[in-house]
């Protein structure tokens, strides 16, 4: 009975042992893959001479705006252009009911002509007492009381003419035309509305010079020439630019923002620059030498603070040190202090790199000009 289970068990341990060797097999060194190490890029820090650009986005504006607003209240009838309308000089904006001010122009020419009337009759009376007391048949007192009375009528008429000549105007001015050629860019009137005197009707931005307005941090203008060239592009067109010059600095702060606005004069303004143009602005200053500047990819963090991966010159082991970064670029950043000329500084694949670990390292300049 012993003997048949026996029997019955030997190819299970024949099984058993030959797993048991092929898993030995399979770990033995021999047999082992290993996988080939990263290729992990660097450069050789070599200081190089840059210049310092700084590019902001700002917009398009007039350089002259004004407001209009009627110079006599009353109720507006009629609104003849609104946001965005191109309007010439003498174009009607809008008008007011001209009923007060008609009846005002028909008292004051009713009162012009009582007061020629009485001019008539004076200077008559005037004249008739003059060649009396020149005969000598009336008295000195009449003559001068005729003379007072016709200067009377004369003020009369002139006062009364003056008042025609406002009323008039008061007329006109129901009817609020354009002075010059140029764009509406706000309206705060709509028919039917009462207004006062002086009260904004519209936003005026007269055709002519354009600036280009940005908002600047402050440290930015510390130093910077205002004679120097400016380069400004449409945000939607890049290919779209013209040049100006910084001609106006704001003297106060956006205590919300903490920036400075700064207006650029353009000197060509190209016709798809229009009001209100979304723009980018690029300063270009002057040049530095000796500056380090290494590729974005190269930039770590050590306990916070800004570090590389820097590659010892004796032991080719990778250590991380920490840097000071002057300024960001669009292409990369400029350190000031932790590296030197000469430093071999980890650009490509230093997600990968472990302190003390000795890189298999691929130059990327080399590998550029390969």
């Amino acid at each position: 009975m012993i003997g048949r289970m026996d029997a019955r068990s030997s190819p299970v341990r024949v099984l058993l042992v030959a797993t048991v060797a092929f898993s030995l097999t399979a770990c033995s060194p021999e047999n082992k893959v290993e996988r080939p190490p990263e290729p992990i890029g660097f450069v050789t820090i070599e200081p190089e001479t840059i210049n310092q650009t700084t590019t902001l986005t700002g917009e398009i504006t007039a350089r002259h705006t004004a407001t209009y607003s009627f110079k006599t209240a009353g109720r507006v009838t009629e609104v003849a252009v609104d946001v965005g309308a191109k309007v010439t000089e003498g174009e009607v904006l809008a008008k007011l009911d001209p009923t007060e001010q008609q009846a005002s122009v028909a008292a004051a020419e009713a009162a012009v002509d009582a007061a020629n009337a009485q001019l008539t009759q004076a200077s008559s009376a005037f004249q008739r007492q003059k060649e009396l007391f020149g005969k000598g048949f009336t008295t000195r007192g009449n003559f001068d009381s005729a003379q007072r009375a016709l200067s009377s009528a004369t003020s009369a008429v002139d006062m009364a003419k003056a008042d025609l000549e406002t009323a008039r105007t008061n007329l006109e001015e129901t009817v609020l035309r354009a002075d010059a050629n140029g764009v509406i860019t706000s309206r705060s009137v709509n028919p039917g509305q009462v207004v006062s005197a002086a009260q904004t009707a519209f936003g005026f931005a007269e055709n002519g010079d354009r600036d280009a307005v940005f908002d600047i941090q402050e440290q930015l203008l510390i130093g910077a020439r205002k004679s120097h060239s400016i380069t400004v592009a449409l945000v939607g067109d890049p290919s779209v630019k013209t040049v100006g010059t910084m001609r106006e600095v704001s003297p106060l702060i956006d205590s919300t923002t903490g920036t400075v606005k700064v207006k650029v004069g353009l000197d060509t303004v190209p016709p798809q620059m229009t009001l209100g143009s979304a723009v980018v602005g690029t300063d270009v200053g002057e040049a530095q030498e000796e500056a380090i500047v290494l590729p974005w990819t190269a930039l770590m963090a050590d306990r916070g603070k800004a570090a590389v991966w820097t590659v010892d010159k004796e032991s080719d082991a990778a250590r991380l040190t920490p840097v000071t970064i002057g300024s960001y670029q669009s292409g990369g950043i400029v350190v000031e202090e932790g590296v030197v000329a000469g430093d071999r500084v980890i650009t490509e694949g230093s997600q990968l790199v472990r302190p003390g670990q000795i890189p298999d390292l691929v130059a990327m300049d080399e590998e550029a000009g390969s």
